[in-house]
């Protein structure tokens, strides 16, 4: 029959230890198994809030797309108005229809300074062009 090996006290302890520090160990690693659906259910809620962010972006940004083409068709036709309009002021045959004509040309030199001021122009052109939306978070 085999004979079994006595262990001194010491060396019972370190491999108690040892023990220990393995089950330790895989009790991390149960935990971290448990709460790795857990992280990736947080990482996927995020994603898509990101995904929904980044379309409210977009949507705004095709509102401003749309907001600057009408600004611009206004300016044109703005524009047009007052060379019609300049036209016309030197074929008037009273002061009324001169006052008139002034008021309207004034007016439509009104619609254009109201346009966006340039400066937004500037800022979303760099945006649309690099793609660069860190500057608006």
């Amino acid at each position: 029959m085999p004979t079994v090996k006595d262990f001194s006290v010491e060396e019972k302890l370190t491999s108690l230890v040892t023990l220990q520090k393995i089950e330790s160990k895989l009790d991390e690693i149960k935990i971290l198994k448990g709460e790795l659906p857990m992280e990736v259910s947080d990482l996927e809620d995020e994603i898509q809030g990101l995904n929904a962010r980044q379309t409210r972006i977009e949507e705004e940004i095709n509102g401003i797309k749309e907001f600057i083409e009408q600004k611009k068709e206004a300016i044109k036709e703005s524009e047009a108005l007052i060379k019609k309009y300049e036209k016309q002021s030197t074929n008037v045959k009273n002061n009324r229809e001169f006052e008139a004509i002034n008021k309207e040309m004034e007016m439509q030199q009104l619609e254009i300074k109201l346009r966006p001021p340039s400066g937004w122009l500037f800022l979303y052109q760099q945006v649309v062009n690099n793609n660069d939306w860190a500057g608006f978070f």
